[in-house]
């Protein structure tokens, strides 16, 4: 459950970071030692809300934005020493001359695990295992049989696989669970001990006054169990081929638009089922997280829809999303629901209305406000204070990559508006974001490290050498923490 409402979380002012659980050092895995460092350090730093990406599992572009499930946590996340602690894995097994793959020591641990062999401490038993089957029902067993199904077909996408798999044959998938009880056992038990795992660190962040805030991609993969369990619910063809597909009109990040490539919902299937899937995952969300950002808000009141015939962004056009009935079936099931718009790129003045009928907090982010002109929302004097403000977002550069990028008249406007030389670079930023009247301030990891383009985690538009950046503490500079600190307090952001 979550702690609170979105009002209550931002009702003081506060600081953030954000990085995703993959740019973590570990070699078994990030939600143990690792992730409690980050933790401490945020702790130390006086920030309050860690800020990541979606936590599913990823195709082997790494996108979290084209997860395999919307529901799912990624089992590259589970931190494999701690299954020493629960008798399930020993050291030998993790440091021999010729490891097993994670997947051959997952299946090793929960071979031990349903065997009763491991210490069954804190709810990780046979009683917490079943309970979390049950109330994950609604979304697990489809999840299992989609990646059991995966694993075994020469070509892992579902529109490959054989018809009766593809077309979920009842007596086909009857028997494919017949046959292969173990490999779905433990599909299953690494999504029970990834959510374990996650669990106790939202507990440990809890107790350091770390709140932790999620964030949903407004469209799913097509090779997803998502898709492949619910046609019903996209505008596919009778193959399971998309008709149409999501992207985006050229804007800031991509001059000549973005093509997704995501099958788009059949709104009007959806709304018959009362919102079904998305109440469900909306459900999934809560659990894990504290606040929850929907990427690409705007889509709910208008989407890019792009031919599949016609694979261009150009040749897209505006559809009208679901908008006020939508979001009042979520409320109504989630009154409390913690929820932040995504705002960004091209925003009407109906987007914004939407927004705010739902009290909703959207985005600004410092490097998109130096246009020139003084009503740029994106600017400090413009900023409103239920809002959150950034000083770059996992798309963008970094800012000391952005400065260096701008050319000497908006650089010079930079130093200007800042009322600094920018030899510190990116500190005039973060400080410019931690005095804004924005109730949450968030900075990505590589600005507090005052790194360069080197580290920019993605790039819109290009599919090489994204979603990989690693934190390196040793690039920190000596008294970070108490750096930011001093930061956060001066400017009453302070946890």
């Amino acid at each position: 459950m979550t702690s609170g409402t979105k009002d209550d979380l931002l009702s003081n002012r506060r600081a953030g970071v954000l990085l995703h659980p993959t740019c973590l050092p570990g070699p078994w895995g990030v939600l143990g030692a690792s992730a409690r460092t980050f933790v401490d350090f945020m702790a130390e730093s006086g920030l309050s809300i860690w800020q990541t990406l979606p936590l599913g599992p990823t195709h082997p572009d790494l996108s979290p934005y084209q997860s395999l499930s919307a529901h799912a946590g990624n089992p590259h996340f589970i931190d494999l020493s701690e299954l020493m602690e629960e008798g399930l894995l020993t050291d030998q097994e993790l440091v021999q001359p010729a490891p097993e793959t994670r997947t051959q020591l997952l299946t090793l641990a929960a071979g031990r695990f349903f065997n009763n062999q491991g210490k069954g401490q804190n709810g990780f038993d046979q009683g917490g295992y079943q309970h979390f089957r049950e109330t994950n029902g609604y979304w697990l067993d489809d999840f299992c049989l989609f990646c059991g199904i995966r694993e075994l077909q020469a070509s892992p996408g579902w529109l490959q696989w054989p018809e009766s798999l593809r077309d979920r044959d009842t007596g086909t998938l009857r028997a494919f669970v017949d046959q292969n009880q173990t490999r779905l056992a433990r599909i299953r038990f690494e999504q029970f001990l990834f959510h374990y795992q996650w669990q106790a660190l939202r507990d440990y962040a809890r107790s350091s006054g770390v709140l932790l805030f999620g964030d949903i991609p407004i469209f799913v993969a097509h090779d997803s169990a998502d898709v492949w369990a619910n046609r019903h619910l996209f505008k596919l063809d009778h193959q399971g081929q998309p008709t149409v597909v999501a992207g985006v009109p050229p804007d800031y990040f991509s001059p000549d638009g973005q093509h997704w490539g995501n099958p788009l919902y059949n709104w009007e299937a959806m709304a018959l089922e009362g919102y079904r899937w998305w109440l469900e995952r909306l459900e999934s969300q809560r659990h894990l997280f504290d606040l929850i950002r929907i990427d690409h808000f705007r889509g709910l009141q208008a989407y890019w829809e792009i031919p599949s015939a016609t694979p261009e962004p150009r040749y897209g056009y505006w559809v009208p999303g679901p908008g006020d009935h939508f979001l009042e079936a979520c409320f109504n099931r989630f009154p409390d629901l913690p929820l932040v718009a995504e705002n960004l790129g091209i925003i009407g003045d109906d987007v914004e209305e939407l927004r705010k009928r739902f009290r909703l907090p959207g985005m600004t982010v410092m490097q998109f406000g130096f246009d020139g002109s003084p009503n740029n929302p994106h600017l400090l004097h413009n900023h409103r204070s239920g809002d959150l403000v950034y000083t770059g977002t996992h798309d963008n550069d970094t800012t000391l990559g952005w400065y260096q990028s701008l050319d000497d008249h908006t650089r010079q406007y930079v130093n200007a508006y800042l009322g600094d030389s920018g030899e510190t670079m990116p500190w005039p930023v973060i400080e410019a974001a931690f005095r804004s009247v924005c109730s949450l301030a968030i900075v990505p990891m590589q600005d507090f490290m005052g790194l360069g383009t080197e580290a920019r985690f993605n790039t819109p538009g290009t599919v090489v050498n994204n979603w990989v950046w690693q934190l390196d503490w040793n690039l920190c500079r000596k008294g970070l923490s108490k750096i930011i600190a001093e930061s956060a307090q001066r400017h009453g952001r302070s946890s």
